[in-house]
């Protein structure tokens, strides 16, 4: 049986996706020597691809080797050998479908301990409540700073084109230094970056413009959007709806929906209010609103795990559905589909009271899937979510080792 689900996109650039599936990113952490990808994200990006999905978005590459997400983070600049992301390129092609590189910079939400820099549009640091140690005190960007990130943005734009990847993705989501930039709780500047939200938008808008003039007409170019930050006074819904215009004339493809941040991890359903679906398609209220005026393709991401809500999803004019926990549970699920059938495990939940424990802990419980993935081996979705979240730091610790090593070298 087949639907919409499986029928073509054809964006503006030329590009086609296969289907409406895309596994949106997740952030895989298996950097390996160099920060850069290895035989693990080859074989998993390959059993992705094997198991039907239209679209590949690779987990947040990033731009800044001083500026990483997580120690374990991939990092695309000028001096990264081509190779490895050739390969990486490659395998997520081997299905048939598309793959595209999420391109990113933290910003202030890098975690305490970190070398390198932690920048934001102002020095306001990431509000966790007893949690907030976890993160670095930021700094305020220069104008040289900006200009300079908005150039590597392109850089990475370039070499991932050169690479053979079929376009990137530029995240301005879930708090990171776009998403900061938009946010008028973040951004206090009171220059022609801050203020009004023409000017806490010039940042993404001039690497949007940058990145679309690095790259050819035919390499698809797009932007991960909060629908909302899910914060009293932040940004919002109207906010979104205005962004999404400006980013029409610059040849924007396609525009990813998601929500939240770690103050407000809506993205792993847990938003510090009550504005998303209490299971399924977390932001489809505000997607409809958005979609009703929205000049681009949308595509939505946030909870979706079965074929109906799929379906849903698309009959209210989003274009794409987006996936990530239900694809390091299930990778071969649009297969499933096309035969009626149904992922038949999930993700032990974690309902602990403390949001920002239980989202790094069900981060954690998805990082097992894939690494497990990435093995050859099944995934263990039953994974109690401490032992997940012990493993993960233990990692984490010897991932920072090797990369203060590896930026205290000259490149």
């Amino acid at each position: 049986m087949t639907s919409e689900l499986f029928s073509p996109l054809h964006l503006r650039s030329g590009r086609v996706l296969t289907n409406r599936i895309a596994k949106a990113a997740m952030e895989e952490n298996m950097a390996g020597d160099g920060q850069l990808p290895d035989e693990r994200l080859f074989t998993l990006y390959r059993r992705w691809a094997a198991g039907g999905t239209g679209l590949l978005i690779t987990g947040n590459v990033m731009v800044h080797a001083e500026a990483l997400t997580g120690p374990a983070g991939v990092v695309l600049d000028e001096n990264a050998p081509l190779e490895p992301f050739a390969e990486w390129a490659e395998a997520g092609k081997s299905g048939g479908g598309t793959i595209w590189m999420q391109i990113n910079h933290p910003g202030r939400q890098v975690a305490s301990g970190m070398p390198g820099v932690v920048w934001g549009p102002s020095d306001i640091g990431v509000s966790l409540g007893r949690h907030s140690s976890r993160f670095g005190r930021p700094t305020a960007m220069t104008a040289q700073q900006i200009d300079e990130t908005v150039a590597r943005y392109a850089v990475t734009a370039r070499r991932a084109e050169q690479a053979g990847f079929d376009g990137v993705e530029i995240h301005a989501a879930h708090g990171y230094l776009l998403s900061q930039f938009l946010s008028p709780l973040v951004n206090k500047r009171t220059d022609r970056w801050g203020g009004s939200l023409e000017n806490r938008a010039r940042m993404l808008l001039d690497i949007v413009s940058a990145v679309r003039a690095a790259v050819s007409p035919s390499f698809a170019v797009a932007v991960k959007l909060n629908s909302a930050d899910f914060q009293r006074g932040g940004f919002d819904a109207d906010d979104a709806r205005q962004v999404i215009a400006m980013l029409e004339p610059l040849g924007v493809d396609l525009v990813e929906l998601s929500g939240g941040s770690y103050e407000s991890p809506a993205m792993t359903g847990r938003a510090a209010d009550s504005r998303t679906r209490a299971r399924e398609a977390y932001f489809l209220d505000l997607a409809e609103d958005l979609v009703a005026t929205s000049p681009l393709p949308l595509m939505l991401t946030g909870g979706i795990t079965g074929r109906a809500t799929a379906q849903r999803v698309l009959d209210s004019g989003v274009a794409v559905i987006g996936m990530g926990t239900a694809l390091a549970v299930t990778p071969d699920l649009p297969h499933r589909w096309l035969r009626s059938r149904e992922a038949d495990r999930q993700l032990r939940p974690v309902n602990w009271s403390d949001k920002a424990l239980a989202s790094a802990a069900g981060m954690a419980q998805v990082r097992h899937q894939m690494r497990r993935l990435a093995r050859g081996s099944t995934p263990r979705p039953g994974t109690h979510p401490v032992i997940a979240l012990v493993a993960e730091q233990r990692r984490q610790r010897t991932a920072l080792r090797r990369y203060r090593a590896w930026l205290s070298k000259p490149r």
